[in-house]
């Protein structure tokens, strides 16, 4: 497995490809315990290193699976969490949080869920607008200075949030929705985070799965998934993106691959600084998205893709408005 450092000289090494745990705990249908442990496991022993979970995934539970299928294994991965999300016990969201004092209680409580001494890399999940940024990623540079905590991150900050949260402390890595539907980064972060010497981690790089062609129409979507609620999966976006994901397909199948692969090359060419973190549950799926390591894109793969894909095109913003709002502080 090739590796990649987040952060210049950070000395954060990681896999190019890391696997997203959120959907064995939450979100997603047809969750199995056994299994997810099962695909972590096989994700260690195939070379991947970074395992990317978060506190409000299950409300704690996915920490706490993260943390049963690592033990003993703890020397091989990078661990990395979130905080900042916060919901009821119910499914309310109730709003973002970054003032210190929850900064302190949410890496203590996660620490206590994963059952280890220290994570390699804690994000702030979404910037809290209440909280000056300096404030929260001061609390977070104590965590670093108190040894529970090796890299401070950032996931779906502004450039200019950026910039600030960098003065002060290194922020290791950016982690931002990126893929062949949703290329926002290309606009301004990813400019961004080069010039300050930060990695790019890509969550969704499979557009949640719409890019792998598994859905074929709206009901494909089991009941009681998250992205039954998602407007790209919804049917007055769904047959233009589907017409989409279609066309990257066939490039797939000239190229001798699945469309999820070359999607996941997609986001790997664009810059050994950038990492992604397609997420499954299952170890089929798993060694099918490991395959994209393997895959050489040519220039006149660039070009057909974006011919294919090109920036913009996707039907739909990429979540409900309530979460858009959360995006981009």
């Amino acid at each position: 497995m090739e590796t990649r450092e987040l952060g210049r000289r950070s000395g954060l090494f990681v896999s190019a490809l890391g696997l997203g745990c959120m959907g064995m705990s939450d979100f997603y249908a047809g969750r199995d315990q056994n299994e997810a442990i099962a695909t972590i496991h096989h994700a260690i022993e195939r070379g991947v290193t970074l395992l990317d979970t978060a506190d409000m995934y299950g409300f704690g539970r996915n920490e706490e699976l993260v943390g049963q299928a690592i033990r003993g294994r703890r020397d091989k991965v990078i661990l990395a969490t979130k905080f900042a999300a916060v919901w009821s016990p119910e499914g309310a969201f109730l709003g973002v949080r970054g003032d210190p004092p929850y900064v302190r209680q949410a890496c203590e409580a996660s620490l206590k869920r994963l059952g280890v001494d220290v994570i390699d890399l804690y994000y702030q999940h979404r910037v809290d607008p209440k909280t000056p940024i300096e404030d929260t990623v001061g609390a977070m540079a104590d965590l670093v200075r108190q040894g529970k905590v090796r890299h401070l991150g950032l996931s779906e900050a502004a450039a200019q949030t950026i910039r600030r949260a960098h003065a002060v402390h290194p922020i290791a890595a950016l982690q931002t929705e990126y893929s062949l539907w949703t290329r926002d980064p290309e606009v301004e972060l990813l400019a961004t985070v080069r010039e300050l010497g930060i990695g790019f981690v890509a969550y969704s790089p499979l557009g949640r799965g719409f890019l792998t062609g598994q859905f074929k129409k709206p009901d494909d979507v089991p009941s009681g998934d998250l992205r039954r609620s998602m407007p790209r999966f919804q049917a007055e976006h769904f047959q233009h993106n589907l017409e989409l994901v279609e066309k990257v397909g066939q490039i797939a199948l000239a190229k001798g691959c699945t469309s999820a692969q070359l999607a996941l090359a997609w986001v790997l060419s664009k810059g050994e600084d950038v990492v992604a973190i397609p997420g499954t549950k299952r170890r089929r799926y798993l060694d099918e998205n490991l395959g994209a390591v393997e895959i050489h894109l040519t220039a006149a793969d660039q070009v057909a893709l974006d011919g294919a894909m090109p920036a913009g095109v996707a039907a739909g913003p990429r979540y409900p408005d309530f979460v858009m709002r959360t995006v981009n502080l």
